[in-house]
């Protein structure tokens, strides 16, 4: 077994990250679940559990939230935001947007730890980032670039921590309409009503939310993430769900 007690996860309000912290602390794990606003009604009350305040978009709030975390041995980039609308209509502010927290927010934590990880020769950065990387699909690609940028990122970083045995994994979920992610993605949406797109956004939002098709759990991607920080043999690229499964194996 992989000996690392305390992991922090950001995104942990809804979906993912907060099955993943779930998960943790079942297993014994110490866990510091970031969200832009703690909310203690969301996870049991725990001894191993703490929750801080992240905004991985704001310098200042990462560099608090880490200070306030103090050592912690395994990192996961689980804060993410959606785009779904056509590129023709989308504004730059919304790209910039997307890939602040996406992006630039995952790169953003993971230097914040790093000299710690480097120092101590130990430690994992797991990113999660989408299926939608291996299989491009429509309306989506201001968000599969915000993605597909952190999976170049990652394989690279990879290459630069293994001579100090910290690793670096990716964690790649497929479609989960279970989750959130079409609610957080809507206010990015709201303005791209271009009628020339009208028909073919609505076909593609109606198989976005067709559950008749092998789709992604919560619980998938938080066993992912699990075997990604603590088995050493785990492949860099981990898919999670069926349907990102399947993908790899096409």
């Amino acid at each position: 077994m992989y000996s690392i007690s305390t992991v922090l996860i950001t995104g942990c309000s809804s979906g993912f990250g907060l099955e993943t912290a779930q998960l943790f602390l079942d297993e014994g794990w110490h866990v510091v679940a970031t969200m832009r606003t703690p909310r203690e009604d969301l996870l049991p009350p725990s001894e191993r559990l703490r929750l801080l305040a992240l905004d991985v978009t704001d310098a200042d709030s990462i560099r608090c939230c880490v200070e306030e975390a103090g050592p912690i041995d395994a990192l996961v980039n689980n804060a993410g935001v959606g785009l779904l609308a056509p590129f023709e209509d989308v504004s730059l502010s919304s790209v910039r947007e997307v890939f602040e927290t996406n992006t630039f927010g995952t790169m953003a934590m993971t230097q914040a730890v790093l000299p710690q990880f480097r120092q101590k020769r130990s430690g994992v950065v797991v990113n999660v980032t989408s299926s939608v990387t291996l299989k491009s699909l429509p309306l989506l690609s201001v968000y599969t670039s915000s993605k597909a940028a952190v999976n170049a990122f990652t394989e690279s970083l990879a290459l630069e921590l293994a001579p100090f045995n910290v690793r670096a994994k990716l964690v790649l979920p497929g479609r989960a309409p279970s989750t959130s992610f079409g609610d957080n993605a809507w206010p990015r949406m709201a303005g791209s009503a271009h009628e020339a797109y009208a028909d073919f956004t609505q076909a593609v939002f109606a198989a976005m939310r067709d559950t008749a098709t092998p789709v992604t759990y919560a619980n998938d991607v938080a066993e992912a993430v699990w075997r990604a920080v603590t088995d050493p043999a785990a492949p860099i690229r981990i898919p999670a769900g069926a349907d990102a499964v399947a993908l790899t194996q096409g």
